[in-house]
């Protein structure tokens, strides 16, 4: 490692709310987004956000054509982001700025349409710019556009890992040099009706909540949004007087090559190790796990078996899962719970856990179910994917 990686902006938005502040607010709180969704084509519950179409109207994004969810989230979260960090309009951003954001899917909602009317109304075209609309690099595309960033530019997909990969590729770009500055995190807008119904057909949703590591537990909760945050070699952040929020500080990530659906915990226990390992804290060192929890009975089994494989009896260690307030959001649910993460070991608060019935055997966790303060000051942000795909982020208070 050459150089320090720090976080100097943070923007989200998700069911929780629009913007750090609000989120924050609620899952400190124990306020959850999840609830029974009334509209065409879903039936079930999700994390949706309430202000979609307020976010569309911004005229500053108008010139960019015709946005998918999947863009305007991604460009709310970045324009949070950038400007906590001071950095719009900085010339940093012509040259040495990365953007790397991750993403488990294109544009749905762009998609569907398209199909809508090719398929139910037998229309010869559908809209001109079905393409760069549902295409899915266009996130990063509009961020760069948006902010004049000239730098590599790239969307990564590893499925429900996606951003957490994007985070820690990012993190080692800014560390080996190649540039000062990175953007990076992850979108997802998965709440349309294909995807919906492709998700049920999976088997893996609840009928009513997602219960992390509780007996009982019966799936996942699909939520939309995205997370991204500004990260900086520790030089750049201190020549230019930037505010610290926190340091990314190790980044591992294995394949299970197995499986495409079924999680491996021989492949979790290694990017857990690979991001110790590369953090240089030992897993002894007290902490603040955000788990994937995704209250599913597989995932839920595997991840607590890896964990104690880990770190043993997990005495100093706390255990949150906030997909049971924000929903599964795919490709940027890493970035979110990094983010939340973060959030806690500055405010020595956990959020809980929601939804919790009572403990299952298999699921034996030091789980934080009502809001804790803490003392830790690291926090392990796990991740695991469908084919395998595993990655572990390690945050550090400033």
């Amino acid at each position: 490692m050459t150089q320090r990686v720090v976080i100097t902006g943070m923007g989200c938005v998700s069911g929780l709310g629009t913007g750090v502040e609000q989120t924050w607010a609620k899952a400190r709180k124990g306020q959850g987004a999840i609830r029974r969704l009334d509209r065409p084509g879903l039936s079930g519950v999700a994390a949706a956000i309430e202000n979609a179409e307020e976010l569309a109207k911004c005229s500053d994004w108008r010139r960019l054509g015709r946005l998918d969810p999947l863009s305007l989230y991604a460009l709310t979260a970045a324009d949070e982001a950038l400007t906590a960090a001071g950095l719009v309009g900085h010339p940093v951003l012509q040259r040495r700025t990365a953007l790397v954001v991750g993403c488990g899917s294109g544009g749905n909602a762009t998609v569907d349409a398209a199909y809508e009317r090719l398929y139910a109304r037998h229309a010869a075209k559908v809209h001109p710019q079905t393409i760069p609309s549902s295409m899915i690099s266009a996130p990063a595309s509009h961020i760069a556009m948006t902010f004049g960033v000239q730098g590599p530019t790239f969307v990564l997909a590893s499925a429900c890992a996606s951003s957490t990969h994007a985070i820690g590729e990012a993190m080692h770009m800014i560390r080996s040099g190649r540039v000062d500055v990175a953007i990076t995190g992850g979108a997802e807008a998965c709440l349309t009706p294909g995807s919906w119904v492709a998700w049920q057909s999976l088997g893996a949703m609840a009928p009513d909540a997602c219960r992390p590591f509780s007996r009982d537990r019966c799936g996942m909760v699909l939520g939309e949004g995205a997370a991204l945050m500004v990260l900086e070699s520790e030089d750049h952040a201190r020549a230019r007087g930037a505010r610290i929020l926190g340091e990314v500080a190790g980044y591992g990530a294995s394949c299970d090559a197995r499986d495409i659906t079924a999680p491996d915990t021989d492949g979790i226990v290694a990017a857990i190790r690979a991001a110790h390992e590369d953090a240089g804290i030992h897993p002894a060192t007290p902490a603040l796990i955000s788990s994937h929890g995704t209250g599913t009975p597989l995932n839920d089994a595997a991840e607590t078996r890896a964990l104690r494989t880990v770190y043993g009896t997990l005495g100093s260690h706390a255990v949150i899962a906030t997909k049971s307030a924000h929903g599964h959001m795919i490709g940027a649910t890493g970035a979110m719970e990094f983010l939340l993460g973060i959030m806690a070991i500055r405010e020595g608060m956990a959020p809980p856990t929601l939804n919790y019935i009572g403990p299952d055997p298999d699921c034996d966790l030091p789980l934080v179910l009502t809001p804790k303060p803490i003392d830790q000051q690291v926090v392990i942000s796990n991740s695991f994917a469908f084919g395998g795909l595993n990655a572990v982020l390690i945050g550090r208070a400033p």
